[in-house]
């Protein structure tokens, strides 16, 4: 879930929302304006849209604080926080480390939801404390807005189904009763798939009896099955990559075009001859670069006879490289979050070999037919 914007850090950790986040942002801000004019007849339409659209934006600041004590929780364990982004059905603190023990998932888990509550039972009682002196005013309207969904917010993240947090928790206290975390999570993730059928279900049902939040409730259903299936996978691909290095898998046959050879001619004598589609770049006898495909497509058509490859090359100081002895899932992860079909693996300052999502894939395939054999 990457961030498409940025809007700045909190206690050193990136802050960002997806484009998703407008569209409920959307839905929030109309369903709440309906809301209020039904429930405060007296108010009139601007103050009834301006109460909804500042209420849906304490609700985000919520929801940033439900991650956030997420992030906080697992930094304090010493797991690095690489991001937090605000999507459609709430927001995710990227983690970039499994959590070493059961103890420490368990805590960074359920500190989401216990932050939630505590929110909601704090606002709760600032409406009581404030009594009927307020009442039909924005002000109660909001804090009471607030504090049940936030209330709603945490029991919801405790349900017990992987990747919400009440998977994690199951996840954790399975994990801690076993001592095997992949087994913790399979049965995490088929409790969050069983989870995700029942509220797709639930969701058809109330839609055809033309009950409101049916088509949601069943969107929120499909977005949790996808989310539990992806992290059942992911088990299985850990599982399947267990043990394998960079070095085992990459490509030494490490092809090199000269820094003065033409596109055109890089292009007909190397790419198309060879298949390959990642190629050292040696400029006066040293390695300049790296240039690929993707590199070549940057350029316009008409210039490439024109121009030298090491013109267009990504330097050897802006790649992305793994060692030899990096295990294959943290090259594999690299490749992910940088959009990188291949990364040269490095010993000793020389480039030794390269590794391709194709040579993993390919491995991958291998080692689980052998394993369903």
């Amino acid at each position: 879930m990457r961030s498409h914007i940025k809007l700045g850090r909190i206690f050193g950790i990136e802050v960002g929302i997806h484009y998703s986040w407008f569209i409920i942002a959307f839905m929030i801000v109309f369903f709440l304006r309906e809301d209020f004019r039904t429930e405060y007849k007296d108010w009139s339409e601007a103050l009834a849209w301006g109460t909804a659209i500042f209420t849906a934006l304490l609700f985000f600041l919520c929801l940033l604080a439900h991650e956030m004590s997420h992030s906080l929780v697992a930094r304090a364990h010493k797991l690095p926080v690489r991001r937090i982004t605000l999507f459609a059905l709430g927001g995710v603190s990227v983690i970039e480390k499994e959590s070493p023990d059961a103890k420490t998932e368990f805590l960074v888990a359920i500190v989401g939801p216990i932050t939630s509550v505590v929110i909601g039972g704090l606002l709760y009682g600032l409406v009581r404390m404030l009594g009927g002196a307020g009442a039909g005013s924005p002000v109660i309207g909001v804090l009471q807005w607030l504090a049940r969904i936030n209330v709603m917010l945490g029991v919801f993240n405790m349900l017990p189904g992987y990747p919400l947090d009440g998977g994690r928790v199951l996840r954790s206290v399975l994990w801690g009763a076993t001592r095997n975390m992949e087994r913790a999570t399979r049965v995490a993730a088929r409790f969050g798939q069983g989870l995700a059928i029942l509220f797709i279900l639930a969701g058809i049902y109330l839609f055809f009896h033309k009950q409101p939040g049916g088509l949601w409730m069943s969107f929120v259903g499909w977005f949790l099955l996808q989310a539990a299936g992806a992290n059942y996978m992911e088990v299985e691909l850990k599982h399947a990559l267990e043990g394998l290095r960079a070095g085992d898998l990459m490509s030494r046959d490490c092809a090199v075009v000269e820094g003065p050879t033409s596109v055109q001619d890089f292009v007909d004598h190397y790419v198309l001859r060879t298949g390959k589609r990642c190629f050292m770049v040696s400029v006066m006898g040293r390695l300049g670069g790296l240039i690929t495909p993707h590199e070549v497509r940057k350029l316009e058509r008409e210039a490439w006879p024109v121009t030298p490859v090491q013109q267009i090359m990504k330097p050897i100081q802006e790649v992305r490289v793994v060692a030899p002895d990096t295990p294959v899932l943290d090259a594999l992860q690299l490749m992910a979050e940088n959009d990188l079909n291949q990364v040269p693996v490095v010993a000793n300052q020389e480039v030794v070999g390269i590794l391709a999502r194709g040579d993993i894939l390919q491995a991958l395939k291998s080692r689980m037919e052998l394993q369903k054999g």
